[in-house]
């Protein structure tokens, strides 16, 4: 590529968020552009980086422009071990405190990047409020990347400016929020406690919303099909201009091998020819699979509850469960469940990380039980999945209503209380028997399973065509990028007549 041509050629820099559910739609979502002819310039540590520069190099080698700019954690300064970076690895509130602010400090770093780099248009995470008016000051666009659904960002919207729920008796009690389309109803217990009531985290929070309000625009990782009403109330009533783009895991990641590396570095070896041979001796859409996404850490108790919950529905499973060190109890539980599970052949235990999408494309996976995290949700639906639904914290208890009350495509196990991520372990614990409830209704034969099963079907129909050339995601993509380069020429053309 000459000077000339690289010079005329749209720069974006992506600046994504140190956690799996908000990095690896980005990434994707970067990439797309790449592929779409955008120079691409992805900022990240050290250790972030790592998980997904095999796929950015192969994706150079390919002739695509894209790459990544490392910067310094600051590990020795915030007291972390070298290579800690992500929030996944915060194995205590300690830990978790300490990443949050090795965060903090890149802000200086990152500012002087984006001088530096001088792109036609910045995407950073929806975290990153600080960045809307960084990128003010240089005259760069910002684009706020939502990480999860325009339903969710809706209801934080509508309950952020009404607040329903205040004044209620009881925190069981509940409210239905305000300018949605649908009736939904929720109690306070399920709404994050920095919105229940202002605690020191709404400072952190409420800034970030605001910031979307005077960005350029906002992607999302969804597509028309899924919420039209809730794309369409985001871009009216709340005045915010949006571009859906998704399913992007389904659009970057198409090839098998892609698949299955996904967020993963190691490479996958026996193992995942065993679990490959193990679905594929299970009859079609008679496996379950259970994930709760890369964060949450469950108590031991609640891990009892789901192990029985499983086991005594009656129906295969494979379950991925997150390993804590210190923990012999917890962990030796586990490993006596998991051998009995590998002798009688009904249930298939996957320590820490699993291919995921590989899993839940394979036709003998029927439904998920998950987190609500939007990541797997999209996942699922690529592939026509119905789900159990088990939110936990932060918008997944809004997506659950998604599933469930909007597109019923979801059955409820009863979640009922909205703890931060790093203290689900202390969640009022579900019982085996609404487990068991929720299993056989989502993998029986009855007509509400019927049901559930064409309507995912259709939604993960809808999602191919919205990716394919001449569907609304691909078309948005496409808007997007011609929107971003006539903004560069005018932009041009402005500084040449000055």
């Amino acid at each position: 590529m000459d000077s000339q041509q690289s010079h005329n050629q749209l720069h974006v820099v992506f600046l994504p968020f140190p956690s799996p559910g908000h990095m690896i739609p980005m990434i994707d979502t970067a990439r797309l552009f790449a592929k779409h002819g955008v120079n691409v310039t992805i900022i990240t540590t050290h250790a972030n980086a790592s998980t997904f520069q095999k796929t950015i190099d192969s994706d150079f080698n390919s002739g695509y422009s894209i790459k990544t700019h490392l910067i310094h954690f600051p590990s020795a300064q915030v007291g972390l071990p070298h290579g800690v970076e992500n929030l996944k690895d915060g194995t205590s509130s300690e830990i978790l405190g300490r990443i949050s602010h090795g965060i903090s400090l890149l802000q200086d770093p990152i500012e002087v990047l984006f001088r530096d780099l001088k792109p036609d248009c910045i995407v950073t995470d929806m975290m990153y409020a600080w960045t809307a008016e960084a990128a003010a000051k240089l005259n760069i666009p910002r684009i706020h990347f939502y990480s999860s659904s325009y339903f969710s960002n809706c209801a934080y919207h509508f309950i952020m400016k009404y607040r329903p729920h205040d004044g209620l008796v009881s925190d069981t009690h509940k409210f239905t929020i305000p300018g949605l389309p649908h009736t939904i109803e929720m109690t306070p217990l399920q709404i994050p406690d920095w919105l229940r009531e202002k605690n020191p985290a709404t400072a952190y929070f409420e800034p970030m919303f605001k910031s979307e309000e005077i960005s350029y625009g906002t992607l999302y990782n969804s597509f028309h099909e899924l919420e039209s009403d809730y794309e369409k109330l985001s871009q009216t009533t709340m005045g915010i201009k949006s571009w859906s783009v998704g399913p992007v895991s389904a659009w970057a990641n198409k090839d098998d091998e892609k698949k299955a590396n996904r967020g993963q570095i190691e490479e996958l070896g026996k193992e995942y020819t065993e679990l490959l041979n193990w679905l594929n001796s299970k009859q079609n859409e008679s496996v379950l699979y259970v994930s709760f996404g890369s964060l949450a850490m469950l108590a031991h108790a609640q891990l009892v509850e789901i192990a029985h919950g499983l086991e005594n529905s009656g129906h295969n499973f494979i379950w991925v469960v997150r390993k804590k060190d210190g923990d012999e109890d917890r962990d030796g539980f586990l490993q006596d469940f998991e051998q009995r599970m590998k002798e009688n052949q009904k249930g298939y235990v996957i320590w820490n990380w699993a291919p995921q999408l590989v899993i839940l494309g394979h036709p003998a996976t029927g439904g998920i039980v998950t987190h609500c995290g939007w990541n797997s949700i999209l996942e699922s639906l690529s592939v026509g999945l119905p789900m159990i639904t088990w939110p936990m914290f932060a918008e997944q208890f809004y997506n659950e209503k998604l599933l469930v009350d909007v597109l019923k495509i979801g059955v409820p196990v009863g979640a009922k209380e909205n703890k931060s991520w790093n203290s689900v372990s202390v969640a009022a614990v579900v019982k085996r028997e609404e487990i068991v409830n929720a299993v056989k209704i989502l993998m029986g034969s009855g007509e509400e399973s019927k049901q559930m099963r064409i309507k995912a079907k259709k939604l993960g129909d809808a999602a191919k065509r919205s990716i394919e050339e001449g569907g609304d995601s691909y078309n948005n993509l496409i808007q997007l990028i011609a929107e971003l380069k006539s903004l560069k020429k005018s932009k041009a053309l402005g500084e040449k007549v000055d």
